[in-house]
């Protein structure tokens, strides 16, 4: 029972399929910690001051995390090409329009090409600044294991919450309402 004859499959084809299922899985399980879709909040880095940084904007101007001192600050790590990045920058737009006269200040950090950062950002009118990251900026906030990653941090400057994964615009806002 040969199964090499012209015109037949040398495997049988639930072995075919039961192997595209095992890649897919595999792919889901790669790609998974950039599409989480609820967040998490950790507080290992709360109560901890903010570490300074200062970093070039998509114009190549220097941006400085003390220019914001007194500042309420949402200081989000995303990259264009993540999904759930790109579902809450809208809600960032807003929450800067909504309460920027009353302390708020969000801070984008791009993950990516100086050049894929700008086009996304001016494509989506993104209304605060936004800086282009690296290893270092990373290293400073212990690591990034996923994106969106999300720091909430005080007028002194202290951060008081950190989300990893797409968090809903309501979460925030709760945060900044108790702080500004």
């Amino acid at each position: 029972m040969k199964m090499t004859e012209k015109g037949k499959n040398k495997y049988p084809m639930w072995i075919v399929w039961l192997l595209a299922l095992i890649v897919a899985i595999i792919i889901f399980y790669m790609i998974s910690p950039t599409s989480v879709q609820h967040p998490s909040s950790t507080s290992s880095t709360t109560n901890a001051e903010a570490p300074s940084f200062t970093l070039s904007d998509i114009d190549g101007h220097s941006v400085s995390l003390s220019n914001y001192g007194g500042k309420v600050i949402i200081l989000d790590f995303w990259a264009p090409w993540c999904p759930p990045c790109r579902r809450e920058i809208p809600d960032f737009i807003s929450l800067q329009n909504q309460y920027a006269s009353q302390g708020l200040q969000i801070i984008g950090i791009g993950l990516d090409q100086p050049n894929n950062v700008a086009s996304f950002v001016q494509e989506h009118g993104i209304n605060y600044p936004v800086v282009v990251g690296n290893d270092a900026i990373i290293n400073l906030y212990g690591g990034i294991s996923g994106i969106p990653t999300t720091f909430v941090i005080d007028r002194q400057g202290n951060i008081i919450n950190k989300f990893e994964g797409f968090t809903n615009r309501s979460i925030f806002e709760e945060e900044i309402k108790k702080l500004l």
